[in-house]
């Protein structure tokens, strides 16, 4: 019988291409995919997107752009030699008669700037000026909002790629290595694995100044002790296969057996929970924030923003808008982690 043409396309596609088509086959997670993927991107613009200071300013002829540079007021028929507000009254008037036009962000403020015209108490409920109110000190919370977003997504991203990289190399050797070098390592991990990393985040934030490099270097040092362990049992799993024995014999040097050889086996597993891993650095960076612990106040943080809707129990907006980006978030990495998860499994059709 003849087979289905079908089925000789998919079988001459290569392993890639096949995980491909099984992900995309997960539509749940193909749209989680491309939906996180956008809010990203728009998420790297947030200066574009709110912002206090125009994109783009026409004064008497001449182009100016605030956006990457600063104007002292008298630039636009001010008074004060000092950075102009563009949210004053006044300043806004003078920039959009006679011709002139000012090209605002479609969020008039940034994750620090402060509404001073808000008529009710901070924090203030959502308004139309301020879409999802404002936070204790008087900030826009649509701003913090989406540069909070962006620099988890950051930081979990750079943190998972420090902590990978770590992981794999110390797996990796282990695993190769094997013999005493493997049972001394796995014995220095024990006893790292067993320090309180809470305690050590308290201690070093109160001598140190907190901030997000320090977080991460931090969070690297025990970050990456899961992930070895996969790579670890790969690695031993693999050594004493007949191809890498075959490549022993020709002459092949262990570092080309390794990144040639061993490796690309152990991938699947490590590509696996990449997307966990960066849920859970998201989650992390978010309790510490929570704690204080994090990054410093001034920060736009999902984290502080979950404080303050904590200490402010009647503002709920606080609370609730930071609840629905986190949990969205997350949401998305775990459907886009359980696609690529059977997306790798050779087993499925």
């Amino acid at each position: 019988m003849n087979a289905h043409p079908a089925s000789i396309v998919i079988q001459a596609l290569s392993p890639n291409q096949r995980a491909w088509l099984r992900f995309k086959a997960n539509r749940r997670g193909h749209v989680s995919l491309w939906i996180f993927m956008a809010l990203f991107i728009l998420s790297l613009f947030a200066e574009v997107l709110s912002n206090d200071k125009p994109i783009l300013v026409s004064y008497q002829g001449s182009v100016y752009f605030p956006i990457v540079k600063s104007y002292p007021e008298t630039t636009f028929g001010g008074d004060f030699e000092t950075e102009a507000n563009y949210n004053d009254a006044y300043l806004t008037e003078r920039l959009t008669r006679d011709g002139n036009w000012v090209w605002y962000a479609p969020n008039r403020y940034s994750y620090d700037s402060i509404n001073l015209a808000t008529e009710n108490p901070n924090p203030a409920s959502p308004s139309p000026q301020n879409l999802l109110g404002t936070d204790d000190r008087g900030r826009d919370v649509l701003a913090r909002l989406i540069y909070g977003f962006r620099l988890s997504v950051l930081f979990a991203l750079a943190l998972t790629v420090v902590a990978t990289v770590v992981g794999i190399l110390a797996g990796a050797l282990q695993g190769y290595l094997g013999g005493r070098f493997d049972l001394l390592s796995q014995r220095v991990i024990e006893v790292w694995g067993s320090m309180p990393e809470l305690y050590l985040l308290i201690i070093f934030s109160s001598i140190f100044q907190p901030s997000v490099l320090m977080l991460i270097i931090l969070l690297s040092l025990f970050g990456w002790m899961g992930l070895a362990d996969y790579v670890r049992a790969e690695f031993l799993s693999g050594r004493n296969m007949d191809y890498v024995k075959a490549a022993r014999a020709l002459g092949v040097s262990n570092r080309s057996i390794m990144l040639r050889h061993l490796l690309p086996n152990s991938m699947v597993s490590v590509i696996t929970f990449l997307p966990f891993r960066v849920s859970g650095a998201i989650l992390a960076l978010t309790s510490l924030d929570f704690l204080g612990l994090g990054v410093p106040p001034t920060t736009p943080s999902l984290g502080e923003l979950l404080a303050q809707g904590k200490d402010n129990i009647e503002a709920w907006w606080l609370s609730m808008t930071t609840f629905g980006v986190l949990v969205g978030t997350l949401v998305l990495l775990i459907f886009i982690g359980e696609a690529v998860r059977e997306a790798l499994d050779a087993r499925r059709g």
